[in-house]
């Protein structure tokens, strides 16, 4: 038996979802794991999924695929399950992970399970996995019967352990047509910033209790301290205070990282189904009254602009 992963990139680099995608993979202990990249990359940047788990990487070097086409992509993965025999699948819940693994699941009669949060249960023969369902707010248990089964699993639900191992990129000869370009990319908006919110570890969110963009600089800073990525609640998105791409909430990036901190946001419900699935939350407004304390795991009540800066500071001087 064997298993492969798709992994993304961004920016030249595996993304770190994907890396966890590989562990995760390694971890179910079925057989020689197997990633497939598309679209054109470093080669010593393939090369580092090996210290992760994988044993070999097909790379489908085709410059049409740098692109993200959600049908080119599932015509390559599925391919690439055929070659590898492969019989779990398994990529990170993404934009485009999920459309992706859809369509290679009708293509491959495979079962499809996605924002998988742990390592499937396999005693007495069977295969269930568990998933987030409600944005968070519960788990459903699925039993997969298919001969074939993929598995996106949630960002974060795996730690990111490096295994020492190495691993040879071949290239792979994916056959692909003028059809599976049928959809043409005419434009992306990138997130820019030193982290990616949909990537990150830690985020830290303003909302409208900051006033104004002006006095963002406080939250830019205690993400810094921290390496964290930046966010804000759909309000300030809406008044143009920070770019639309760091809006964080139900309409929005809904994230899970291992850290969130909420900063002058009262958490309306919208906002609290993005967010929820983080593993621990930080809430720092001045009302008290404010509903994001019943979801946050620590709060503080306290003027923002007194109590963000001196956590920054005291951050600064433990490290």
């Amino acid at each position: 038996m064997s298993v492969l992963v798709f992994i993304e990139g961004a920016d030249g680099s595996i993304k770190k979802s994907s890396l966890e995608a590989v562990v995760y993979a390694a971890s179910l202990q079925q057989g020689e794991v197997t990633a497939l990249y598309m679209g054109q990359i470093d080669q010593a940047e393939l090369e580092k999924a090996g210290n992760y788990g994988a044993a070999k990487i097909l790379h489908a070097n085709d410059e049409r695929l740098n692109n993200g086409v959600i049908q080119a992509y599932a015509n390559v993965l599925a391919q690439a399950v055929e070659k590898t025999a492969a019989k779990i699948v398994v990529l990170a819940k993404s934009a485009l992970g999920d459309p992706v693994a859809a369509r290679v699941a009708i293509k491959t009669n495979a079962g499809f399970v996605s924002n998988v949060t742990s390592l499937p249960d396999t005693s007495g023969g069977g295969f269930k996995v568990t998933r987030s369902i409600y944005t968070g707010k519960a788990f459903a248990t699925e039993e997969m019967t298919s001969d074939v089964k993929i598995i996106a699993i949630r960002k974060n639900a795996v730690e990111l352990k490096e295994s020492g191992g190495s691993a040879a990129v071949e290239v792979f000869d994916a056959q692909l047509s003028d059809a599976d370009f049928g959809v043409k990319i005419t434009g992306t908006e990138k997130q820019e910033g030193d982290v990616l919110l949909p990537e990150a570890e830690i985020v830290v969110s303003g909302g409208r209790g900051l006033k104004g963009p002006e006095n963002w600089g406080i939250i830019e800073d205690l993400a810094k301290v921290l390496g964290a990525a930046t966010g804000c609640s759909k309000p300030v998105s809406d008044m143009d205070w920070r770019p639309h791409h760091e809006h964080v909430g139900q309409t929005g990036v809904k994230v899970s990282p291992n850290l969130y901190i909420a900063v002058g946001i009262s958490g309306a419900i919208q906002h609290l189904a993005g967010v929820n699935a983080s593993k621990v939350i930080v809430v720092i407004n001045k009302d008290e009254e404010a509903p994001f304390f019943k979801a946050a795991d620590y709060g503080i009540v306290g003027d923002a602009f007194e109590v963000v800066p001196k956590l920054t500071e005291a951050l600064k001087a433990a490290r």
